[in-house]
């Protein structure tokens, strides 16, 4: 494994930590880990740069799918400061995402990675979104 693909790994793992924390405080914190000052997300439902609106997104998506987690799908794919991955959102059980249950988002996920190995920015595709959503 090279230096590049853990700092892809790293990133990305601290990208899930940020969309699964469930408290305010932790949130933020994980966002701030996560993210450089000015990252920004992007995906088709959402357009936001900074530490803030990309907390207000994540809560968002909290409320709509409480009791869900995302997930890891496979393997980080990923070359110079760029990586992509595929994950879904899953129902939780025992405090752990459960791989059984039904997973009504899905996607994946392009980021670019600034010096420090933080998130630049996320460019986010949707595969599967529940009708309504």
């Amino acid at each position: 494994m090279s230096a590049n693909t853990d700092r892809h790994e790293s990133a990305v793992a601290r990208y899930f930590e940020a969309w699964n924390a469930s408290e305010p405080e932790e949130l933020a914190k994980a966002v701030a880990a996560a993210w450089t000052i000015d990252g920004a997300y992007t995906d088709p439902l959402s357009d936001v740069g900074g530490h803030e609106q990309i907390t207000a997104v994540i809560a968002a998506a909290h409320e709509q799918f409480p009791g869900f987690a995302f997930r890891l799908v496979g393997s980080v794919d990923g070359h110079h400061d760029t990586a992509r991955f595929s994950w879904e959102l899953v129902s939780e059980a025992g405090g752990t995402p459960s791989g059984g249950g039904s997973a009504p988002v899905a996607g994946f996920d392009v980021i670019t990675l600034g010096a420090d190995g933080r998130i630049r920015s996320v460019l986010g595709f949707l595969d599967r979104v529940p009708a309504g959503a």
